[in-house]
């Protein structure tokens, strides 16, 4: 069944990626520090107070796409081949998401921005709770079970490891097969 969408969600949403892309442009252009809110919702044609209804904050203009970061990070748990663990879905989903950036000029910009970058950091471990509660239901524990919260904990935070590294892929190979046979090393 389609979800029918009315005009008022429909204007929001227009809105919505206005702004953002009127800001990834502008930032792209210039520089984030160097662009003001005002500026952004001249260029979207919207009021400022329009702006802050719609994102919280300046760096919130640059990170759009939240919620769909959490919805494929689930996605990758819940929707993982039959033989494949969660700790390789997780793995194969970070590796994914690093790959896609090198070279990228929106990478280029969060990564040369102090706030930006700290932002960016903080809104991929604000999917924690999400990803425990997906690996607690894909391996039958409880939701609030402790190793599954310290699996979503270290997978989330490895993504900058492993996109820091000279080898990514080696990078995130040693990290998950850590991951999924325990801290051992005999």
């Amino acid at each position: 069944m389609t979800e029918v969408i009315g005009r008022r969600e429909r204007k929001k949403a227009q809105t919505r990626k206005a702004l953002a892309d009127a800001a990834l442009e502008l930032f792209l252009e210039r520089g984030f520090d160097q662009v003001g809110v005002k500026e952004v919702a001249d260029a979207a044609d919207v009021s400022v107070t329009t702006l802050f209804k719609h994102f919280p904050s300046k760096e919130a203009l640059v990170f759009d796409q939240e919620a769909d970061i959490e919805t494929a990070l689930v996605d990758a748990v819940r929707g993982r081949p039959p033989a494949h663990t969660i700790v390789d879905a997780l793995r194969k989903h970070i590796l994914v998401d690093v790959a896609a950036a090198p070279g990228d000029a929106f990478l280029r910009l969060t990564e040369s921005t102090p706030a930006l970058r700290e932002y960016g950091r903080r809104m991929w471990m604000r999917h924690e709770t999400a990803l425990a509660r997906a690996i607690a239901a894909e391996s039958g524990a409880p939701e609030n079970d402790v190793a599954c919260a310290a699996l979503a904990r270290f997978a989330l935070a490895s993504r900058d490891l492993i996109a820091g590294h000279e080898n990514p892929r080696r990078a995130a190979e040693e990290i998950f097969a850590r991951l999924e046979r325990g801290w051992r090393t005999e």
